[in-house]
């Protein structure tokens, strides 16, 4: 079957018709902004796909790249006035182009390895991690950087060790259930993450000990996996379809008012899930009832109103936040962290200018766009710095990595921090007590 005949089958025409050519996206997306280049704009890159599905166009070439390019933020959708899902037809058109890409061996077995070895399974991910704390912790990270081996990369990727933070030793357990203190008002189950899980685990504790706060009981199943969204945006569609099964599965065991995430990009995937399925009569219906419950984890601290119910303090300083692009452009979450931020007292808070534009991070691909995601991070530095913020909160790993290794490029890792919502509230609480 052709690339033409795929887009036929699988992209909608009255979807790519909804596309008005109207231009409200091109301020909202970050490529365009700094490119200036219709191809490289949401009802560029529309057209592009439009053309491809006519038979306008023989070489995908251009096609590919212009797709490659794009951040996948979904900006342009709560922008667009005609509603056009952007998101979805971009991953189908990901996902048909790399049904059809002749892979070479060695990225034949890059992605083997980390789309099919890797992300679905939670123990691989925990020895990986494991072994960044290996290196952080026996002295081979001070070693290599005496040596000046760091020097051997690229400039952005020196930044991003420096950006890693340091790994905890996590404490494996089965599947548990974490009480509320005082009266249960609510239960939920958290999605844990691969890289929340692993890399970020503190992240999770705190978030587990904040919802328990709340009054919440919560469970974390044991059977979940990965979300399935970095296979979702790299055109590996099968492998997210089969994690979104096992993980709507798990859940379903599991009698909650809630299915809690802490990561704007999971829990965005996890939001999709009624979309990734609704081909399928064995499973559409499950994906809904699935998706009905998706809520991050800020939404239900301001619901059961515990910035009123517990005081919070911090040490004196500027407070600024970067939205988690799909937090906010996909589960529509925005007022909720700033909320919660500024009933911390200590805490200033100022807004930053285009806070809700991409942070350049989106999943992998500061690692595949480098130079595209640095000059997007440089740019969002500058908002940062009017800000004179000493504190960066986010609300996604990526974000937060990104946002670390853009103090890195600024100088300013001994007067800045950046850190999760989770981790802020519960320092502030800490604080308090």
């Amino acid at each position: 079957m052709s690339i033409q005949t795929d887009f036929q089958n699988r992209i909608e025409e009255n979807e790519l018709l909804n596309c008005m050519r109207c231009g409200f996206c091109l301020p909202a997306c970050p490529t365009y902004i700094e490119t200036k280049d219709e191809v490289h704009s949401p009802r560029g890159r529309i057209a592009l796909m439009k053309a491809v599905r006519d038979g306008d166009i023989s070489s995908y070439e251009e096609v590919e790249e212009s797709l490659n390019v794009c951040l996948g933020c979904r900006a342009c959708e709560p922008a667009c006035p005609a509603g056009v899902n952007y998101g979805h037809m971009l991953e189908e058109a990901r996902a048909i182009f790399n049904e059809h890409h002749e892979h070479s061996i060695k990225e034949k077995t890059v992605r083997k390895t980390v789309f099919t070895h890797l992300f679905p399974n939670q123990k691989r991910m925990e020895q990986a991690t494991s072994l960044i704390g290996f290196y952080q912790n026996s002295g081979l990270q001070k070693t290599s950087r005496k040596l000046g081996f760091m020097k051997l990369f690229p400039k952005h990727m020196q930044q991003m060790e420096r950006a890693l933070p340091k790994v905890a030793k996590k404490k494996s357990h089965p599947e548990a259930i974490f009480k509320a203190q005082g009266e249960t008002k609510a239960t939920v189950a958290m999605f844990r993450g691969c890289l929340m899980d692993t890399m970020f685990h503190e992240t999770n504790q705190s978030t587990i000990k904040l919802l328990n706060k709340a009054g919440c009981d919560v469970i974390v199943p044991d059977s979940q996996n990965c979300c399935g969204a970095l296979h979702g945006h790299s055109g590996e569609k099968e492998g997210a379809v089969e994690l979104a099964k096992k993980n709507i599965e798990a859940f379903e065991a599991v009698n909650c008012d809630y299915i809690i995430t802490n990561a704007g990009g999971c829990g965005a995937f996890l939001h999709d899930y009624d979309h990734l399925l609704r081909h399928d009569e064995n499973w559409a219906e499950r994906a809904k009832s699935f998706v009905s419950k998706i809520v991050d984890f800020s939404s239900v601290l301001l619901e059961l109103e515990f910035n009123k119910n517990f005081p919070l303090h911090i040490k004196n300083q500027i407070v600024t936040y970067q939205d988690s692009c799909h937090l906010r452009n996909v589960l529509g979450v925005f007022r909720e962290p700033r909320e919660l931020i500024r009933a911390v007292t200590g805490a200033e808070y100022i807004e930053m200018s285009q806070a809700d534009h991409c942070c350049g991070s989106a999943g992998i691909y500061n690692l595949t766009q480098p130079d595209m995601s640095m000059q997007i991070l440089d740019h969002k530095m500058e908002n940062v710095n009017d800000t004179k913020a000493q504190t960066i909160i986010t609300s996604n790993p990526g974000c937060l990595l990104q946002m670390k290794v853009g103090i890195e490029r600024e100088g300013k890792s001994d007067k800045m921090r950046a850190m999760h919502l989770a981790d802020f509230l519960l320092e502030a609480v800490i604080n308090q007590d």
